[in-house]
This record gives structure tokens, C-alpha cells and sequence, in this order.
């Protein structure tokens, strides 16, 4: 069961189980492409590939060539954004919702309609009711048919996730997991974020989601999953981790493509494992340092002309039959 937010009246998907779009999509039909703060990571899918550039304010023929391709073939485009942390007050970033606007201007200037985005966790700073309004009317302003999200430890303060599901997670699984396919290529939406004294943990309940998934699924078929805590050991010491992640990696072994996309780290990272790829995007909020370069992940201020530069866009790309990932990161400013 799919669960995801329509970005214009606010429905939910959920048709005996198989939910379906307004162009008639079950719940294994969706695709995407990757967009951070200041720019975009286009990832089109197409024939089975993915085909990935930057699209940025300052780059027109990307949009442009991204419609090209999605044009003669049918394929379908997605943005992600991530860590917007609505609420936040503090020197590290003095309006958040005036950056987290300055990415959704961004995902509406890329050329083209994104048929969805996805917003890969901590939409919000302390979980509270307004703050979660604030950001999905904000969200609602973006030129797309869907905003699909999956939470961050930010959204589950005190509550386990329930006010973030009230409000996102209408549709989905257990505590808001949920996959689905297009194009040939399947997704799936994790939450490793409600076990705080461990940080990252999916749990028994999730890896059995993602085991029976994954069953029936042909070993040629392209994965993605999201999730906001990474998937891999980037930093334990400071909860970059998930302490269960092993379990749903030997699922994904045997699948020639797999690509994991997270935030929670608020910078631009990529490590590739054989056929898994793992890459965390970066914020709309503020910086974090860089792994064991300071006492503990706190906001870090620079100076308001440098922000732009700590905020950083990548370009990706991904075609059916490459072993990795073409990685080109770029500077917002």
C-alpha cells in the first residue's frame, strides 16, 4: 500500500489496497528524480535507465534535454528534497522557511513538471501540529501531481511518528513505510527513525515488509529505496547509521541495481558497496560538519554570503548496464 499526499487537494491514495492516481498508477507505479536545495539532480527513467544531470536556474538546456527524453520515451521525473527543519531558529540559519521556499521556486523553475517529490525527512524542527501545516502548505506550492515523504527523527518528537502520520502518512504501512513501481524500476519508502536511543533502526516488522516486497520482484529490476537515516555505517558515533540496515542490504544483494537516497547529514556524500549505491543529499536548512570534525552534529554557522556554498546540489548519473553511479557535485553558489 502506497501511501503518499496530493500536493493539490490533499488526498490520499488507498483502492482496496491498490491504490491509484488520477492516470490510473497502482501503488508499483511511480518514478522519480533527485533534486537538492539550489539546484536539481534530475534523474529521468526511462526504457528501464536512468538518466541523470544537473538542472539548475543557471543551466536551461538541462531541463531542456530532461524533457526531451522524458517526451520520446514516457519516462517520468522526480525531485528530492530534504531537511528542511520548519521551526528551526537559531544563527546556523536565521529563516529556513525562506530557503526551503528558495527549493521549492527552484523545483518549480526546472523546465519541466516533476511528477512527484519526495521530501527524504525532518520536514520539521519539533514535530509540533503547526509546524507540519506550515511545511505541507508549503510543499502544496510546488508545480507537482504528488509530494510522497518519509520522516525524520525531527518529525517524531515525543510521539512516535503519530502526528507526522495524521498528517503525512495516510496509506502507508506500520509506521509509515510504503514502496511502489513504475517504468520498471520499484521504490520503496523506509522509516529508521523511532528508535531515538538507537537513532537508525528499522525493526523486525519493516525487514519482513521489505523481504516479502521484494519476493516476487525479477533480480534485473532497478531499486530505489528512501530512507532519512542512512543505510549504511557513515558515522555511528553520531547516529549517521542504521543498526539494522544489514538485513534489508542482503535482500538488495541480489539485484544488479540498487540506489539508496537519505538525508539526516545535511551534506553530499556517495559510497557504493557492489551493486548498492548510497547517497545522501544535502539540506535547505543549515550545514553539519563533516564526520568527527567537531564534538557532536550541531548547526554550524558561516557567514550569510557562505551559506549558499555549505547548501550543495549533485548531478547523478545512471545507465541500465553501468556498474556505479556517475557522481558531479556542484556548489550551490
Amino acid at each position: 500500500m502506497t501511501g503518499y499526499y496530493d500536493s493539490h487537494n490533499g488526498a490520499t491514495a488507498d483502492d482496496a489496497g491498490q491504490p491509484q492516481t488520477e492516470h490510473g498508477m497502482t501503488r508499483r507505479q511511480l518514478i522519480r528524480h533527485a533534486g537538492w536545495f539550489g539546484g536539481a539532480v534530475v534523474l529521468t527513467v526511462a526504457s528501464g535507465e536512468v538518466i541523470s544531470h544537473i538542472a539548475d536556474s543557471r543551466d536551461t538546456n538541462a531541463g531542456a534535454a530532461a524533457g526531451a527524453v522524458a517526451a520520446g520515451s514516457g519516462a517520468l521525473r522526480f525531485v528530492q528534497v530534504s531537511d528542511s527543519h520548519i521551526g528551526f531558529q537559531g544563527p546556523a540559519n536565521m529563516d529556513v522557511a525562506g530557503s526551503f521556499t528558495k527549493a521549492i521556486n527552484q523545483v518549480n523553475s526546472l523546465g519541466f513538471r516533476p511528477d512527484f517529490v519526495m521530501h527524504s525527512g525532518d520536514l520539521t524542527h519539533l514535530s509540533t501540529a503547526g509546524q507540519f501545516d506550515q511545511v505541507k502548505q508549503m510543499m502544496a506550492g510546488m508545480k507537482t501531481d504528488r509530494v510522497f515523504t518519509v520522516p525524520g527523527e525531527h518529525d517524531s518528537i515525543g510521539d512516535a511518528g503519530r502526528a507526522y502520520r495524521r498528517t503525512f502518512g495516510m496509506g502507508t504501512l506500520g509506521d509509515g513505510w510504503y514502496s511502489f513501481d513504475t517504468h520498471g524500476v520499484h521504490f520503496i519508502a523506509l522509516v529508521n527513525t523511532l528508535s531515538l536511543e538507537k537513532l537508525g533502526h528499522l525493526g523486525n516488522a519493516q525487514i519482513d515488509f521489505v523481504r516479502k516486497d521484494l519476493a516476487g520482484l525479477p533480480s534485473d529490476t532497478p531499486v530505489v529505496v528512501f530512507s532519512h537515516i542512512p543505510l549504511f555505517a557513515m558515522y555511528p558515533k553520531w547516529g549517521w547509521s542504521t543498526d539494522d540496515a544489514l538485513k534489508v542490504i542482503a535482500l538488495l544483494r541480489r539485484f544488479s541495481s540498487v540506489t539508496c537516497l537519505n538525508g539526516h547529514v545535511h551534506q553530499l556524500f556517495t559510497k557504493t558497496e557492489g551493486n548498492i549505491t548510497f547517497h545522501s543529499a544535502t539540506t535547505t536548512a543549515y550545514p553539519l560538519p563533516k564526520p568527527g570534525r567537531a564534538p557532536a552534529p550541531t548547526p554550524q554557522v558561516v557567514p550569510a554570503r557562505q551559506l549558499g556554498d555549505a547548501l550543495g546540489i549533485r548531478s547523478v548519473d545512471y545507465r541500465q548496464g553501468d556498474r556505479e553511479l556517475a557522481i558531479k557535485d556542484q556548489r550551490l553558489a
